[in-house]
């Protein structure tokens, strides 16, 4: 099934996720680079809501482009397979290499906005980034290490407090969202 195909038969989980589905949707109608970087304005990310065997903790890495605690991810540049992509970054940015999918379905669907940075020296205008969440799973007694280009400290967070120290005040309800939808999957 492609992206397009399982972003249609996503249930959203609220009005947000409604309407974002319905602007992706329509953005893929629209354009025709979205899963590059090519397309300035918009383009498609893959994020992992990486959660310890237990359900209990998730991984977080701080970044240093938002000097923030963060979920890992990151853009698809060409790649439409999305959930290789959340698996792919999950490992590079926290060096795990035993990472795996809860569900090969999408968690979430996010539009997020991105504000003007500069990155490797070159500036980056702002712009959204089309988001599709996997729950992935890796055990806490696992190795990590930074990747300094992108992060410095790696960490495991109980699931309340990984919304506590992050400081992108948009990101908290990101993640408010994605605890709150863990707990009706461990039903």
């Amino acid at each position: 099934m492609n992206m397009r195909q399982q972003l249609e038969q996503y249930k959203p989980y609220n009005p947000q996720e409604e309407k974002d589905q319905k602007i992706i949707l329509r953005y893929m109608d629209t354009f025709d680079n979205l899963f590059t970087r090519e397309n300035e304005f918009a383009h498609f990310t893959a994020s992992a809501w990486l959660v310890n065997e237990e359900h209990t903790k998730v991984l977080m890495a701080y970044h240093n482009i938002y000097n923030s605690w963060s979920w890992v991810g990151g853009h698809a540049d060409g790649d439409m397979d999305l959930l290789y992509v959340a698996l792919k970054e999950a490992k590079e940015e926290t060096g795990l290499e035993n990472v795996r999918p809860i569900s090969e379905e999408i968690y979430s669907i996010e539009i997020l906005g991105v504000p003007a940075h500069v990155k490797k020296g070159k500036h980056v205008a702002t712009h959204v980034h089309l988001n599709v969440t996997y729950l992935l799973e890796a055990s806490e007694s696992e190795l990590t290490r930074i990747k300094p280009d992108e992060n410095s400290d790696i960490g495991w967070f109980e699931l309340e407090r990984a919304i506590e120290v992050s400081t992108e005040p948009e990101m908290k309800v990101v993640y408010q969202k994605l605890n709150e939808k863990l707990g009706v999957h461990m039903i």
